[in-house]
């Protein structure tokens, strides 16, 4: 497995792991009977994403000390893989700004704004990652 393989299947994990992490300290807050109004979220999302960030470096870092690859030097294949995954991802965080965008214009809580971005965000990562990995197995498609 390449370099870059090992970083999208890392990618994907701690996206997925870090948002289920975000939604447990959440949704516990509404089953309080918590108002949105008065549920502190920041916090847990600064953690999350924070925690997540680390836990990427971390996680690459040991990856490579015990399963070293061959190369960290991407070649085109990698690169026309990475661009078709971005590709693909990008369109979530532009659903997502235009999703925060409609809320800002009908004067939403701040929550549900907050919460659209970073689950567009999360999103892309996973549609992003999963074209990447397809990609690896199948092929860059020639359209």
């Amino acid at each position: 497995m390449s370099y870059e393989e090992k970083g999208t299947w890392q990618y994907l994990v701690i996206a997925v792991v870090g948002y289920a992490v975000y939604l447990s300290l959440i949704v516990p807050r509404f089953a309080g009977g918590a108002a949105v109004g008065d549920v502190d979220y920041v916090p847990a999302m600064l953690w999350t994403i924070g925690g997540a960030i680390v836990v990427a470096i971390v996680l690459r870092i040991v990856v490579e000390i015990f399963v070293p690859s061959d190369s960290t030097r991407g070649d085109v294949r990698d690169r026309d893989i990475d661009r078709l995954g971005e590709r693909v991802g990008s369109w979530f965080v532009v659903a997502g700004a235009l999703g925060a965008l409609v809320l800002a214009m009908l004067e939403a809580e701040w929550f549900w704004i907050a919460n659209v971005v970073y689950l567009c965000f999360v999103l892309s990562a996973v549609v992003s990652s999963v074209t990447r990995l397809v990609a690896y197995r199948r092929g860059v498609p020639a359209w």
